[in-house]
């Protein structure tokens, strides 16, 4: 008599796609934040460019990193997509305002005004999201700041307009994120 295994259910297709978008946004969330890391240490470094690239690589990370956390739509995966703008913000954000706080004390400024916005910014949506409300945070707004930071980085000059550009953006999406939760309590 041989054993045999009792036949076991195949997976559905939607369960492997969001096993593969989970697993994919925790790779994501992983070489994005490694990027920003590295990206920071060149500008602390001095070296822009250098810093410019690699934190160009984190931002496309992170924006892959987002659009497959909602495809796996598990708690976890948003939570450490959310955590990785955070950690992106505070690293790169953090290391051009000290790079700049002497020689530039407006663009130092401007980056702590950015950073500021952006956990101003998660912080609402995270608090909405809480309390039931539909906020939602949009990939585009994330891959704008991301281009604009970079953008002040490869290119000479531009980091002193690009990072006040980056603070408008993040307070323009957490007045929208506001009004997102004024018009539902409204309604």
């Amino acid at each position: 008599m041989t054993a045999t295994t009792p036949p076991t259910a195949s997976p559905s297709p939607g369960g492997d796609r969001a096993r593969a978008a989970s697993i994919g946004a925790r790779l994501a969330v992983f070489a994005g934040v490694l990027f920003a890391g590295l990206g920071s240490w060149a500008i602390l470094d001095l070296q822009t460019r250098l810093g410019g690239v690699l934190v160009g690589a984190s931002g496309l990370g992170l924006i892959g990193a987002g659009i497959l956390a909602r495809r796996s739509a598990t708690r976890l995966d948003l939570v450490l997509d959310s955590l990785a703008d955070r950690t992106f913000d505070a690293t790169v954000l953090a290391s051009i305002a000290w790079a700049t706080r002497a020689a530039e004390p407006a663009t130092s400024l401007g980056a702590l005004v950015a950073m500021a916005a952006g956990f101003l910014g998660a912080y609402v949506r995270a608090k909405g999201t809480s309390l039931g409300y539909g906020v939602v945070e949009s990939p585009r707004t994330r891959g704008l700041r991301y281009g604009l930071i970079t953008a002040g980085l490869l290119v000479d000059g531009w980091v002193r307009w690009t990072v006040w550009a980056a603070a408008g953006v993040s307070i323009l999406a957490t007045l929208v994120r506001s009004s997102q939760v004024a018009k539902e309590e409204r309604a």
